[in-house]
């Protein structure tokens, strides 16, 4: 069996949807959540379906070493307690530091709520997405899956999903449809794409 990490931010949908996936998979598991704001949703969710997580500062993400000057552990020696096949970032909004992207090399997965290269980037998450296509009167939307590397969602490409937008959607509207996406096809995705290229 091998263990993935989940990194996440917010609610945590996406999370949930993973690990409720990989629950009774014969090669992979949830093992861990980890999360960079200790009342983000996403936590309860965790323990709600018996996944350990830990809160984690920035300080110990960007550690290379095995705990920060405060004594904490990075980020790191917590990915090897928990003997980490892969990484996938669920809603994660920090950039992963490069010690980490050389140790988990093509190990490392990212979900976007747009169709990159469009609308991505530094600060282009959530609603600041939605609402940037909505206002470029964009006349279709999507999510994005890819390899995560130094750059803010810009590794490879591993699968992308395409929904219209109409002239009357909100950002609101445009979120409801990208979310049934990211629902529908995260998961097998990374399924997919680790069963073909890590067993």
């Amino acid at each position: 069996m091998r263990n993935l990490a989940i990194f996440a931010s917010g609610s945590g949908t996406n999370a949930e949807n993973l690990i409720r996936y990989f629950s009774d998979h014969p090669e992979f598991r949830v093992s861990v959540v980890l999360c960079n704001r200790p009342d983000a949703f996403v936590l309860q969710r965790a323990e709600k379906l018996g996944v350990p997580s830990v809160v984690f500062n920035k300080s110990q993400l960007v550690c290379s070493d095995a705990v920060t000057e405060e004594g904490l552990p990075s980020v790191m020696s917590i990915l090897r307690q928990y003997d980490a096949f892969a990484l996938i970032l669920a809603g994660f909004l920090m950039r992963i530091p490069s010690h980490l992207i050389e140790a988990w090399p093509g190990r490392i997965i990212n979900i976007h709520p747009a169709l990159l290269p469009k609308y991505g980037g530094k600060g282009m998450h959530g609603m600041h997405v939605h609402e940037a296509v909505v206002a470029a009167k964009e006349v279709e939307s999507g999510m994005t899956i890819h390899l995560v590397d130094e750059q803010y969602d810009h590794g490879k490409t591993l699968f992308q999903a395409r929904c219209e937008v109409l002239p009357c959607d909100t950002a609101l509207d445009v979120a409801a449809k990208i979310h049934l996406l990211e629902q529908a096809h995260f998961p097998e995705v990374v399924d997919d794409y680790l069963s073909a290229n890590f067993t």
